[in-house]
């Protein structure tokens, strides 16, 4: 078991009410639970089946350097990345913004 944290933004009703079946939402928008490495699977499977236009950040605790892991869905400024094995998160520029 794993501490499992999920993140959704303009997510249908149908997936934010599969979300707290299993998970406790603790604000909107935020699940939080302790869960098996199959259940969080099948929770990632029905986030990827109904996300629709929204997104979905889902991460977990694992024995990694950083102690965590995570997966994204949908369109965000927020990308992961990978940098030599470390996961961490690189923004997109905003609609308009000039690069430097």
């Amino acid at each position: 078991m794993a501490m499992l944290v999920v993140v959704t933004e303009n997510v249908p009703p149908r997936l934010r009410g599969r979300l707290a079946i299993w998970l406790l939402q603790v604000r909107a928008g935020v699940y939080v639970g302790d869960v098996s490495k199959r259940v969080r699977e099948m929770i990632w499977e029905q986030c990827s089946e109904l996300y629709d236009e929204g997104n979905v950040v889902l991460a977990w605790a694992t024995d990694t350097e950083s102690g965590f892991d995570f997966q994204t869905l949908g369109k965000n400024r927020r990308i992961p990345i990978d940098m030599e094995g470390l996961r961490l998160v690189s923004f997109l520029p905003e609609e308009g913004e000039n690069a430097l």
